[in-house]
C-alpha cells in the first residue's frame, strides 16, 4: 500500500495488536486466580503461625483489585508525565514481575515451600503489583488506541480491546485446565467446626506446585507485551502536546497518508495551544459524563454475574452449572464481536441504549423466575444469557470506546484516570455487596427474596443507564478527537 497518499493499514493494525495485548493481560491477570485459588488456599492453611480463615482467603483472592484502583488512579499522571507508550511498558513490566513474584513469593526472604504470615503478605504485595499493571492497562490501552486510530475506525479498534479482555479470561481458563491436567484440586470442608483439607495426598501436587505454575504462566504474554511495546510509536497527540511535531507528522503520515496527516496535525495543534492543567476547563459536565459511564458499567451488576455464575446457576437448580457457565462465556465472545463490527455503523449511543434495555429484560426475567412458581429453570438461564449478551455488545466495549474518546486532548490523561478509578471502585462495591444481597431471606420466600431483589435492582439501574445515555451522552461516531474539544467548549 502507498503509505504517502493513503496510509498503511498493516502498520496501524500491528500497532493496535500490540496495545490490544495489554487488554488480554488485563483479562488474564484478573481471571488467573479462579483456577489457582483452591490450591493457594490449601497451601496457606498449612501455616503454623496464623490461621488462614475464609475471610483472609477472600482478601487474598481479591487483593489485586486494590492495585487496580491504585493503577487506574495513577494512570493519568503516568500518561501525562511518561507518555502513553512508556506507561504501557511500565504496565507490562509490572505484569511480568507480579507473575514471577506470585509464583515464588519466597524469593530472598522466606524458606521455600513453608507457608507463613510473612509469605502471605509478600504474595499479596505481588498480586497488588499486578493489579497496578491492570489499572494502568485498563486506562491507557484504550486511550493509546483512540489517539492513534483514524476517526472512521476508532470505535472498532478500541472495541477489540474489550474482546481481548474477554479472550484473555478464556485463555487463562484453558491454561489453568492444561496445568491441572490429571491432578486434582484440594477440597476444603468443615470437620467438627474446623476447616480441613480433604484427601491432601491426592491434591499434594496442586497444593505445592500447581497454583504457582498458573500464576507464572502470565509471564509469557507479559514479557512479550513489554518487548513489543518498545517497537511501537508514541501517539501523535502526545507527541504534538510535547512539541515533537515532526515525529507526530511522520506517524500520522504512515497511518493516514501525507495530505490527511497535515490536516490532522493542524487540528491537534489548534487544541494544544489551549493547553491547561485545570481539569474543569471544559466544565463539569464532561467529567460527570465520563464518571457516570464508568459507574453505570459496573452498577448494572455484570461482574456479580460473571464472578459468581456457577453459584447462580446452581441456585437455579441446574444439574451441571459449569456447562451453563462455559456456554455463557461463548455467548459473551460472540456478542462482543457484534459490537466490534457494528459500532461504526450503528453508533455508540444506540448500542448502549439497546444493550441497557436488553439487560433490563434479562434482569427482570430472573426476578420473575424467583417470584412466580412453576417456571422452568431454563427461564432464568435464558434470562441470564440475555442479560450477559446485552452487556457484551453494549456497555462492555462501548463504555471503553467513549471513555477513550469523549474527553478533550488537554485533559484526557487526568479525566480518563478519574473515570477508570471510579470503575474499579464500583467494581469492588458491586462484587462485595452481591452475595449478601443475593442471599437475603424474607418470610416464606426465603432466599428467593434476595434473588428477586438483586435482579430487580439491577434491572432498574439498567433503565436509568438508558435514560442517562439518551439525555447526556453525545454521539462520537465519526468525530475526530479534536472535534470533541469544540463540542465541549460549546
Amino acid at each position: 500500500m502507498n503509505t504517502t497518499t493513503q496510509g498503511s493499514r498493516s502498520y496501524l493494525f500491528s500497532i493496535v495488536l500490540t496495545a490490544v495485548l495489554g487488554g488480554l493481560l488485563f483479562g488474564y491477570d484478573t481471571a488467573v486466580i479462579s483456577g489457582a485459588e483452591q490450591g493457594l488456599r490449601a497451601f496457606f492453611m498449612g501455616a503454623s503461625d496464623f490461621r488462614y480463615t475464609i475471610g483472609v482467603h477472600g482478601f487474598t483472592a481479591s487483593s489485586a483489585l486494590i492495585g487496580c484502583i491504585i493503577g487506574s488512579a495513577l494512570s493519568g499522571l503516568c500518561a501525562s508525565r511518561l507518555g502513553r507508550k512508556r506507561s504501557l511498558f511500565v504496565a507490562g513490566v509490572l505484569f511480568f514481575l507480579s507473575a514471577l513474584g506470585s509464583y515464588y513469593p519466597e524469593f530472598l526472604f522466606f524458606e521455600p515451600g513453608a507457608p507463613s504470615y510473612g509469605l502471605l503478605v509478600a504474595f499479596n504485595l505481588y498480586r497488588v503489583l499486578g493489579g497496578i499493571g491492570v489499572g494502568l492497562a485498563s486506562a491507557i490501552c484504550p486511550m493509546y488506541i483512540a489517539e492513534i486510530a483514524p476517526s472512521s475506525i476508532r470505535g472498532t479498534l478500541v472495541s477489540w480491546n474489550q474482546f481481548a479482555i474477554i479472550f484473555g479470561q478464556l485463555v487463562v481458563y484453558f491454561v489453568n485446565f492444561l496445568i491441572l491436567g490429571s491432578n486434582v484440586n484440594p477440597v476444603v470442608d468443615l470437620v467438627n467446626g474446623v476447616e480441613q483439607i480433604l484427601n491432601p495426598e491426592a491434591a499434594g501436587w496442586t497444593i505445592a506446585t500447581g497454583w504457582r505454575l498458573m500464576f507464572v504462566s502470565e509471564a509469557v504474554p507479559a514479557g512479550l507485551f513489554a518487548l513489543l511495546v518498545l517497537f511501537v510509536p508514541e501517539t501523535p497527540r502526545y507527541l504534538a502536546m510535547t512539541g515533537r511535531d515532526s515525529r507526530a507528522l511522520e506517524i500520522l503520515s504512515r497511518i493516514n497518508g501525507a495530505e490527511q496527516a497535515r490536516q490532522i496535525l493542524n487540528e491537534i495543534k489548534a487544541t494544544v495551544h489551549e493547553k491547561t492543567e485545570r481539569l474543569f476547563t471544559y466544565g463539569w459536565l464532561v467529567i460527570f459524563v465520563g464518571i457516570m459511564l464508568s459507574v453505570f458499567q459496573q452498577a448494572v451488576g455484570i461482574n456479580a454475574v460473571l464472578y459468581f455464575a456457577p453459584n447462580i446457576f446452581k441456585s437455579m437448580g441446574m444439574g451441571d452449572p459449569m456447562q451453563q457457565t462455559v456456554l455463557m462465556g461463548v455467548v459473551n465472545i460472540l456478542f462482543t464481536l457484534l459490537a466490534v463490527f457494528t459500532v461504526e455503523r450503528w453508533g455508540r449511543k444506540p448500542l448502549l441504549i439497546y444493550g441497557s434495555f436488553g439487560m433490563a429484560i434479562g434482569a427482570f426475567g430472573v426476578a420473575l423466575f424467583n417470584v412466580a412458581s412453576g417456571l422452568s429453570p431454563m427461564v432464568a438461564v435464558v434470562s441470564i444469557m440475555i442479560y450477559s449478551a446485552s452487556f457484551m455488545f453494549s456497555w462492555g466495549p462501548i463504555c471503553w470506546v467513549l471513555i477513550s474518546e469523549i474527553f478533550p486532548n488537554t485533559i484526557r490523561g487526568a479525566a480518563v484516570a478519574i473515570a477508570v478509578a471510579f470503575q474499579w471502585v464500583f467494581n469492588f462495591i458491586v462484587s462485595s455487596t452481591f452475595l449478601p444481597m443475593y442471599n437475603m431471606r424474607l418470610g416464606e420466600m426465603g432466599d428467593k427474596f434476595g434473588h428477586m431483589f438483586a435482579y430487580t435492582l439491577y434491572g432498574v439501574i439498567c433503565l436509568l443507564a438508558a435514560l442517562f445515555v439518551w439525555k447526556l451522552v453525545p454521539e462520537t461516531k465519526g468525530k475526530t478527537l479534536e472535534e470533541m474539544t469544540r463540542l465541549w467548549k460549546k
